[in-house]
């Protein structure tokens, strides 16, 4: 009779949990898994002893380790971002580790609430051109390129409106702009190989179809992508039981069908006819157009500068993604092997625009991993203007890493079309959390800025 009792009692608080689990909105793991989700949270309390005895240390875990996951996390939710008894990081015979070189008498103080400030970029985009709606980006930190359809309506929301509270900019991803894009947020509308949203039926580019979507939002760039860092030179492949109404009629794709996005653009086919393109767009909505590239071969960049330097024609942006970066599915030897790491690529396109003496003339956005404080002061030095982070954006609306964006069975609903996991992400909650990441990213950066001394103060060892 008394175990019966206690089982019963059990039961009862078992059934409270889950129903506390289900009704709140602060955690999308609890709220798609109630009660076994807990396990996750009490081993994460107790990792760190875990592993220290037993499995791995804090930065040996990728793509993103323990320690840099902990400071996403912690920076999103106002938590305490500190860590304590010294780096546990291998300073000094890991070849490569960026050092950061603080003064001893800085020129001001940083400021208490450099959160709260605003902190723009120093380049007006599109002004060099003339663009007719040139301007100067309010934050030097933006959220990078994730389409809907890889990333679910709600994690798109939360970033958007996240971006809004934050004042940065949201790019849309190559998979056009859906309502989830309109929370507020100002948009860069990104452009791939299917021209999603901006097409004719046959799959070719429609210069009304694009000034149409440009009109209906906040629009303040054009991102023309060229290749990404996890797949450069290979297309994509949404398979057709991803293909909902509603993508099918934001990507202008049919319903039940496999929707494959070729590797290069049809639009032009070398570097004569995209600047012709650049152009033509520039000229019909009047806004800054740029580039998206991973960095492979540098004859393209040869001729680019070359044409820029010669003909009244270029871009008003570059934005260099690194071999690093990735957000969402690619084979394994493109993710490991193909493109530049960030440091390397950026270093050489930068140093061929500087060569034809046009980096005054362009914005550098820098992407890959720049989403963490030492990575954006190392790209700051390198000659970026501005950022772009993807994967750390996702960290800070629920994304515990665990690598099933492919699958579409993302336990805390962010990569993925699944209504019932991606139910459990809150974007009202979460786009908080988004705009304090940003926040905080931005206040780490100038806190080293007056501090550790200007961008250029950053050394590597090798």
């Amino acid at each position: 009779m008394k175990f019966t009792r206690v089982l019963g009692g059990v039961g009862v608080a078992v059934g409270a949990v889950a129903a506390r689990d289900l009704m709140q909105k602060k955690h999308a793991l609890l709220r798609n898994f109630p009660v076994i989700a807990h396990a996750r949270y009490w081993l994460e309390t107790i990792g760190p002893e875990l592993r220290q005895y037993i499995v791995t240390s804090n930065d040996e875990e990728r793509p993103f380790s323990r320690d840099q996951r902990s400071w996403v996390y912690a920076s999103s939710k106002q938590e305490n971002n500190y860590s304590g008894f010294g780096t546990d990081n291998d300073i000094e015979h890991q070849p490569g580790y960026a050092i950061i070189k603080h003064r001893t008498f800085a020129d001001s103080l940083p400021h208490d609430h450099a959160e709260q400030v605003g902190l723009p970029s120093a380049k007006v985009l599109g002004g060099p051109r003339g663009r007719a709606k040139a301007f100067r980006p309010a934050s030097l930190v933006n959220i990078s390129g994730m389409s809907f359809g890889s990333m679910s309506g709600n994690a798109i929301q939360a970033l958007n409106a996240g971006a809004k509270i934050a004042g940065c900019m949201h790019n849309t991803g190559e998979g056009g702009l859906s309502q989830h894009h309109r929370q507020g947020g100002d948009v860069i509308l990104q452009i791939g190989t299917a021209y999603f949203g901006c097409r004719n039926p046959d799959g070719t580019f429609s210069l009304d179809r694009l000034k149409e979507v440009v009109d209906s939002a906040p629009v303040r760039a054009i991102e023309i992508k060229l290749s990404q860092g996890a797949k450069p030179g290979l297309g994509g492949l949404l398979p057709a039981a991803k293909v909902t109404r509603e993508i099918s009629e934001i990507r202008g794709i049919p319903m039940g069908q496999d929707c494959a996005s070729p590797s290069r653009h049809t639009a032009f086919t070398d570097v004569d006819s995209l600047l012709d393109f650049v152009e033509l767009i520039a000229d019909e909505t009047g806004l800054p157009v740029g580039i998206k590239s991973a960095v492979g071969e540098m004859g393209f960049w040869d001729d680019l500068t070359r044409h820029m330097v010669e003909e009244d024609r270029g871009v008003d942006f570059v934005t260099i993604d690194g071999g690093e970066g990735g957000t969402g599915a690619s084979p394994r030897v493109f993710a490991d092997s193909i493109a530049l790491p960030f440091r390397m690529g950026f270093s050489r396109v930068y140093r061929t625009f500087a060569a034809a003496g046009l980096t005054d003339d362009v914005t550098f956005i820098g992407s890959g991993k720049l989403g963490l404080p030492d990575n954006a002061v190392v790209a700051l030095a390198l000659g970026a203007d501005m950022l772009n982070v993807a994967r750390e954006a996702m960290m800070s609306i629920g994304c515990i890493q665990s690598q099933k964006c492919h699958t579409d069975k993302c336990p805390t609903g962010v990569a993925t079309q699944d209504p019932w996991l991606a139910h459990g992400l809150d974007p009202t909650s979460k786009s908080l959390r988004c705009a304090q990441y940003v926040r905080t990213l931005r206040k780490a950066r100038e806190g080293v800025r007056v501090g550790g001394g200007r961008p250029s103060g950053s050394d590597q060892r090798r």
